[in-house]
């Protein structure tokens, strides 16, 4: 690259190489949905003051999408100062401005080879910018690695290497740095950040028992070893969802590095034999395949925890200059002295991955085995208690267990006040069951803090923050759990909280390029066809509605009968409510449910009955699906916005669902 950090350029005029810029005001869908005429202003003022700093900074102007710009440099450095001009500029008028004029953009820059074609640029220099915008803080500028190599220590501002990150579209995990406000420090060799730390993946361990009925223990001690490695400080640990396909379809090193995201791997096997272990396992560094180290240990069951200690450890050392030094590992406490307690346990973990064909019974009689041979231990009874959390609506009434779920998630932090997972089941029966939205959101942000690799707290705590309107922090907090959980197929949740944030078109987009990630084919295509309708396309709703039902479960069917009601058929909704009501149905539907149903087929006061039956004793699920379009026939109705009060929906989000209805 020349001497004044900027692209060459190349011989054909057609194809060059030079720096993108792409940026996004934050939150204007939103303010277009709520007040058109003031989203409009807003936009005059973000493009008034920012087409003069191009212009400054020698930037050209490809197009306009929206409240977006695509910006083409041919000095990489010139196009990262005059971000950090933009931000600084930004945060200028935002100080006098009131609250509903500020603006927030967030900018991505990456440099590589486009090709011009009829005033428009297209390449992969295009794409990965876009992509990397997404991954900007509001009021935040975020670059690629191409990026970074030639403005070190070129800038005055902080820059701050994050995790790896998968884009949509870019096939391997890319390197993106986080640039700090103009003056905030002078440019350095980029760190990490330290709530990013290094990023591991514990893959399956391999059961080599003589007796093959062992292998629930190698997948037990596989999902124990990650809870331990999440509580080490500065280490970011792929969830348990993510890892569990490379249990059957193993793959190399660096293409496990590439797929999850992350830097170093742990793998190895478990040899059980009576009370006898021998666990064999070695850290590998991604980037140059060399082994950090390696270890065996040959114990007793009841030692299993020892080595689990001795590993966290090991790693924290192996990592110490990633982690901040040996001190890094962590104090977790050992969860049990009974070896029979823990084996329950472990088979309770295994059996709790899947609750459908007796997997929920088993883990709860599993659960409470281990609780009963050992009545403190709170890493059971907070794992019993969020096996409740998640089947309640779903596989049991809510009302049924949810209580129970308390005594649980409460006797966990009796014995352990520094349970994550307690806190997390906490987190949701608030903000569940209890409707304490203030509460749920205290215990979610204490579970994060103890574990920042809780993707259950991630989550759910995503989920409250869309219901409350707080979408840009939503969007934040579920793309730190896709970094925690890439494999996990959270991507069509972010789709649907862009949907619910006012962006269509981006949400609808964003879904289609998740289906390569969908397990439920049906699924997909049931969502699809109701973002669809949300976007008023009817016709590409109906052709969703249309694709095959093979192999679809009773969700599937449920969802693809409310698409047909919707649609003007509403001979399926119809047998599905019937069924329900006369107690034929397959599997658990809640009223709340079953009032999507007679929403959808227009029947107001039966659609009204059920969410205040649900309202008082059932499920209350309404926080959660209050937006969707199978509700637009009460919307208005006061005995819905009523409803919506109780459950502390925000005032300015009952209006602008109102408004859009």
């Amino acid at each position: 690259m020349t001497a004044d950090a900027g692209p060459r350029r190349m011989t054909d005029p057609a194809r060059r190489l030079a720096a993108i810029m792409f940026t996004d005001m934050v939150g204007y869908s939103s303010l277009a949905q709520a007040d058109e005429g003031a989203a409009l202003a807003v936009l005059e003022r973000h493009n008034r003051l920012l087409r003069p700093l191009f212009a400054r900074s020698g930037g050209r102007e490809i197009k306009t999408v929206g409240d977006a710009f695509l910006v083409e440099f041919d000095s990489t450095l010139n196009a990262v100062q005059c971000a950090l001009e933009i931000q600084r500029a930004l945060a200028d008028y935002n100080g006098s401005a009131p609250d509903d004029w500020r603006i927030r953009v967030r900018i991505g820059i990456h440099v590589g080879d486009v090709v011009e074609s009829n005033g428009d640029v297209l390449g992969d220099a295009v794409n990965i910018a876009s992509r990397i915008e997404g991954v900007a803080e509001p009021g935040g500028i975020c670059i690629s690695q191409q990026v970074f190599d030639q403005v070190q220590n070129k800038v005055a501002a902080s820059i701050v290497r994050l995790p790896p990150v998968a884009l949509k579209n870019i096939r391997v995990p890319i390197a993106v740095y986080r640039v700090g406000p103009p003056g905030d420090a002078p440019s350095r060799p980029a760190t990490t950040a330290p709530s990013a730390g290094r990023q591991l993946a514990v893959l399956p361990l391999a059961n080599i028992s003589p007796d093959p009925n062992d292998g629930y223990f190698a997948d037990g001690l596989t999902e124990e070893l990650i809870s331990v490695l999440s509580h080490v400080r500065g280490l970011s640990v792929i969830a348990r969802t993510s890892v569990t396909p490379y249990k059957n379809s193993p793959k190399p090193i660096s293409q496990v590095g590439s797929e999850l995201g992350v830097d170093t791997v742990l793998e190895g096997s478990v040899r059980k034999s009576g009370n006898r272990l021998r666990i064999t396992l070695q850290l590998i560094d991604v980037a140059t395949q060399g082994h950090v180290w390696a270890n065996s240990y040959n114990r007793e069951v009841d030692d299993v925890f020892a080595v689990q200690t001795d590993i966290a450890e090991r790693t924290a050392e192996a990592l110490r200059l990633e982690l901040g030094g040996p001190e890094a590992a962590s104090t977790r406490r050992q969860p049990t002295a009974n070896p029979a307690a823990y084996d329950a346990y472990l088979r309770g973990l295994v059996a709790a991955r899947e609750l459908k064909d007796g997997g929920l019974d088993e883990s709860v009689r599993c659960f409470e085995q281990a609780t009963s041979l050992d009545p403190t231990f709170a890493e059971a009874y907070a794992a019993w208690a969020n096996v409740y959390v998640v089947a309640s609506g779903d596989y049991l009434p809510m009302r049924t267990v949810m209580p129970r779920a308390r005594e649980l998630a409460g006797r966990a932090l009796e014995i352990d006040a520094d349970s994550s997972d307690a806190h997390a089941a906490l987190g949701n029966i608030a903000l569940q069951f209890d409707r304490n939205w203030g509460l749920a959101e205290a215990e979610f942000r204490r579970a994060i803090s103890l574990n920042p690799s809780n993707v259950t707290a991630h989550r759910f705590y995503g989920l409250l923050l869309t219901a409350q309107g707080r979408f840009d922090e939503a969007m934040a907090t579920f793309r730190r759990a896709i970094q925690l959980d890439p494999g996990g197929h959270l991507e069509s949740t972010l789709a649907w909280i862009e949907l619910e944030s006012g962006q269509v078109d981006r949400a609808v987009a964003d879904l289609k390029q998740a289906r390569g990630e969908q397990r439920d084919p049906v699924g997909y295509h049931n969502q699809l066809g109701l973002f669809y309708l949300r976007a008023g396309r009817r016709e590409d709703a109906r052709r969703e509605a249309e694709t095959p039902l093979d192999g679809a479960d009773d969700d599937g069917r449920f969802d693809r009968a409310l698409l047909w009601a919707l649609l003007g058929r509403p001979e399926a909704a119809r047998q599905v409510a019937e069924e329900v009501e006369r107690g034929a149905a397959k599997s658990y539907t809640s009223d709340g449910h079953l009032a999507m149903i007679y929403g959808a087929l227009g029947d107001r006061a039966r659609a009204l009955d059920l969410l205040e039956k649900d309202d008082r004793e059932g499920d209350r699920f309404l926080w959660l699906y209050y937006p969707g379009v199978f509700f637009d026939s009460i919307r208005d109705d006061p005995r819905f916005i009523a409803l919506l009060r109780r459950y502390g929906i925000p005032e300015s989000e009952i209006a602008r669902r109102i408004k859009t209805a």
